[in-house]
């Protein structure tokens, strides 16, 4: 007799260790016990007696157990064993769950994270969290083709973030590239789509590069009302052109005012992480206009770690917006030049008005990566004079544009 819906929900179990059986015909029964309520198959194959575990009531429902009854005797008349391809199709949805685009992007991102700095790690990851993982995280890799992923990298292109849409399809590259390393799938599909984004063209920082607008530009500086510490901050910025950050996040450790020297840990740097690791300290020369700028400023932060401590607490550095805030305060907004400009500024300037001084020493000075035969001497300590003399003509020079005189070209 088969069994009701309303009898299965209320039957109860009897105490029996070994639990109650109730059939429904062609082999499968309802196993009552304590624990719970257990769909079970009886069957013959190859004249061994098995049995099949269909599910457990409610999450298997009366009507769902006798489907997967039906489908279990259809593959017996097959000759295959249920129980068997039970098990192979639970194995097949372990390894397909191990293979989907997520899986295979966090344990690419587990195992390239120790190598690449924090910031790149975070920015790698959440961008995938952002945009990949909710529109083809769940599938496997080799189900995804080109058109499904270029549809999911249109929506970030269409709101108008293109270099984020080509970091997404280079970052999705990397996931199918070791998805092919590991035995995921067989190519890596990212690499149809050359071409297929919009173009995204890199905006320069704005930049003062004109000595009359510099000179503008520094005696507005000069004159800046706000905050003593920012203005000082802009002055040296535009003295000794390192990175915004590394400006912001001075220490006075770093400072030594007697041999006029910053000297920038490696790990302060953008650098590769093994570079931080192990490289080089970055070395700034400072003219005698820097070091006088620095002993000024002394008595106001030197209580604070930081060069240029922020406005609400000394135990942070300044934020990343105060300069460029302080810049558009003196009318040069976001198109007329920004902290980073000073970098730009003072690489075009001294190229074009300090006749002889080599590209790679002001390389150095920027920081950069060096290439060819001249890039890494012109980095060690003993070409020091060099950039010393670099850096206390180029602070003479802005001297002459600050005072208005007749902007020509000098000789380093």
């Amino acid at each position: 007799m088969a069994l009701t819906d309303t009898f299965v929900r209320q039957v109860k179990p009897s105490g029996k260790t070994a639990g109650d059986k109730y059939t429904d015909g062609d082999g499968m029964y309802l196993l009552v016990k304590p624990a719970g309520k257990y769909w079970r198959m009886d069957y013959r194959l190859h004249g061994s007696r098995k049995t099949l575990a269909i599910g457990v009531y409610p999450a298997v429902s009366v009507a769902q157990a006798r489907k997967r009854r039906t489908e279990a005797r259809e593959q017996l008349a097959q000759g295959i064993d249920p129980s068997t391809a039970k098990r192979e199709a639970q194995h097949a949805e372990k390894v397909a769950a191990a293979n989907t685009y997520e899986t295979v992007a966090r344990e690419f991102h587990q195992v390239k994270a120790h190598g690449w700095s924090e910031s790149y790690a975070a920015k790698w990851l959440r961008l995938q969290e952002l945009y990949l993982f909710p529109a083809i995280g769940k599938l496997a890799l080799e189900k995804i083709k080109p058109p499904i992923l270029l549809k999911a990298l249109r929506k970030v292109e269409d709101k108008g973030i293109l270099s984020t849409a080509e970091d997404l399809q280079q970052g999705a590259g990397q996931v199918f590239r070791y998805g092919v390393q590991t035995g995921r799938c067989e190519r890596d599909i990212a690499a149809d789509l050359r071409g297929a984004l919009k173009p995204h063209v890199t905006r320069h920082f704005a930049a003062v590069v004109d000595p009359v607008q510099a000179g503008e530009l520094l005696r507005a500086i000069d004159g800046y009302g706000g905050s003593p510490v920012t203005r000082a901050a802009l002055q040296l910025a535009a003295l000794i052109f390192q990175r915004p950050a590394n400006i912001r996040s001075m220490q006075w450790e770093w400072v030594n005012l007697d041999q006029a020297m910053v000297t920038v840990p490696p790990k302060e740097m953008k650098l590769k992480k093994s570079d931080k690791l192990n490289g080089k300290p970055h070395l700034i020369p400072l003219a005698t206009q820097a070091v006088e700028i620095l002993r000024e400023l002394q008595p106001l932060t030197g209580r604070s770690a930081f060069v240029f401590p922020g406005a609400r607490s000394l135990a942070r550095p300044m934020s990343n917006n105060t300069m460029n805030a302080a810049l558009k305060r003196l009318d040069f907004g976001t198109d007329d030049h920004v902290s980073h400009g000073f970098r730009a500024m003072a690489r075009t300037m001294i190229a074009e008005r300090l006749h002889g001084v080599p590209e790679a020493l002001v390389e150095a000075q920027l920081g950069h990566g060096k290439s060819g035969p001249l890039g890494s001497a012109y980095d060690r300590a003993e070409y020091l004079e060099q950039r010393r003399l670099m850096m206390q003509t180029w602070a003479d020079y802005l001297d002459k544009l600050r005072q208005g005189a007749e902007v020509i070209p000098m000789r380093a």
